[in-house]
């Protein structure tokens, strides 16, 4: 058969299985739609629930202004699927060209597209995760069962890892007017995604709201009390911190355990997949039948050193979602690359946190607009002579104009006085990330080097 008569057949009679029913899953079962496929479409998913939205997880469901059931994604378009949820896709057999779910059944594709997306990484002691009032926050259940504990006025919650997630929760009990402890390993909050400079503005921001952040120390055990109530958590320097709420916020695991053995170039850091989405086996050689989208995938960019990105970005799973949708219906000639230039936002403490491009690349940070004393003000990133990335607190009319000097991969420091004189000068500062061979939590985005099928990567869990 021709590849026009195959393509023609797939898009009329084939069988297309989305596995990961969350925000990329929806949106690209939509976009299959939307450009002509009309044969069987089965998304299968883990959770009991169609896709729903995870950013008011930990802003408005926290805060008690809209419930979880609320959180349903808006839907584009009717998409004639079979839902198979509630039932985790345990196994791939790439030869069979099946799916196999953990009920015993197996699902047929003649494609395939993975976005299974990530999950919260637990507490690595297993006794104490599962004590009464230790949670974690990434499903709607997550949310459901935290905010129900918030709303009975705890004495003390204590939050495990100051990242994005972290930093979100610990606003939301300030909010809530509840006393909260953080955590983090490293010298300051956002440290792994923003830098120092901007960690410490972010450490100056917690502190005058309330909170008790502790830096640069691990917690070393968890306590319990008779009845398996957590009581308190205990630090590397030796203090102790007394809480009834214990919130784990260690960053996320990619969901691709359930490929072991199948011979996909799948691991700890995702699914590697070309420009165009699909997945390399464990050879390197890229497949043509099975596609990858979301947080679950590794892709490499041009812009940024073709380096092999891992996106957990709202928007990247969209658009990710629509490319790979888009080239799994079309010939080679008509498929499109995934270009999609990171961003990336955060509310807490009432500053809104936005940020485009790779921050984490950079070497030098400019702080071209405003002032970091202020709390107000832009702050480009550099790296080897060019822009690599941006983030604005409360300044997100800047984002576009540097979002476009990224891509079109402008010289650092920009070639251009600042317009505001309230600046904090002209000169670029070290940005100060930490040795990435040092644990931090909360970056959106993980550079993992250029080998899709690097299978020397290993992760091993061990203690915040």
């Amino acid at each position: 058969m021709s590849v026009d008569g195959f393509l023609q057949r797939l898009r009329s009679e084939g069988r297309i299985v989305v596995v990961g029913a969350s925000l990329a899953g929806l949106r690209a079962a939509e976009t299959l739609r939307a450009e002509g496929f009309t044969g069987t479409l089965t998304l299968i998913g883990d959770e009991p629930y169609e896709p729903y939205d995870r950013p008011p997880l930990s802003k408005q469901v926290l805060l008690g202004r809209a419930s979880a059931e609320h959180t349903a994604l808006p839907r584009r378009r009717a998409i004639d699927a079979e839902w198979r949820l509630g039932v985790p896709a345990t196994g791939l057999d790439m030869a069979a060209k099946r799916v196999r779910l953990a009920d015993g059944d197996e699902v047929p594709y003649d494609r395939l597209l993975i976005a299974t997306g990530v999950r919260a990484r637990p507490w690595p002691n297993e006794a104490e995760a599962g004590l009464d009032g230790v949670f974690v926050l990434r499903t709607r259940d997550d949310a459901v069962a935290l905010q129900r504990r918030l709303a009975e006025e705890p004495r003390r919650v204590f939050v495990i890892g100051a990242g994005f997630t972290g930093s979100e929760i610990a606003s939301a009990c300030h909010e809530r007017g509840l006393p909260v402890t953080v955590a983090e390993r490293g010298d300051a909050p956002l440290v792994g995604a923003l830098g120092g400079v901007i960690g410490r503005v972010a450490a100056e921001l917690q502190r005058e709201h309330g909170v008790d952040l502790r830096t640069g120390v691990m917690v070393t055990r968890l306590e319990g009390d008779s009845a398996g109530r957590v009581r308190a958590a205990h630090l590397s320097d030796g203090s102790e911190v007394e809480a009834d709420v214990v919130v784990v916020s260690l960053g996320a695991t990619r969901n691709t355990e359930w490929l072991a053995g199948s011979g996909l170039g799948a691991g700890p850091r995702g699914i590697a997949c070309d420009a165009g989405c699909r997945a390399f086996d464990i050879r390197g050689i890229v497949t043509d039948d099975i596609f990858v989208a979301g947080d679950v995938a590794r892709s490499p960019h041009p812009l940024f050193g073709y380096q092999f990105l891992s996106l957990e970005h709202w928007g990247n799973a969209v658009s990710q979602a629509e490319i790979a949708a888009h080239n799994m219906l079309s010939d080679s000639v008509d498929r499109r690359p995934h270009m999609w230039v990171p961003a990336f936002w955060s509310s807490q403490f009432g500053v809104s946190i936005k940020s485009v491009g790779v921050p984490s690349m950079g070497t030098e940070i400019l702080i071209a607009q405003g002032a970091l004393a202020e709390r107000r003000f832009t702050g480009v990133y550099g790296y080897q002579g060019r822009v690599i990335g941006a983030v604005t607190f409360d300044q997100t009319r800047w984002l576009e104009f540097y979002q476009h000097l990224i891509e079109t991969t402008a010289p650092f420091p920009p070639p251009f006085p600042t317009v505001d004189r309230r600046s904090d000068g002209q000169r670029p500062l070290p940005a100060d990330f930490p040795d990435p061979s040092v644990p931090t939590h909360g970056p959106t985005v993980t550079l993992s080097g250029y080998s899709p099928a690097d299978r020397r990567i290993t992760f091993t869990p061990g203690r915040h």
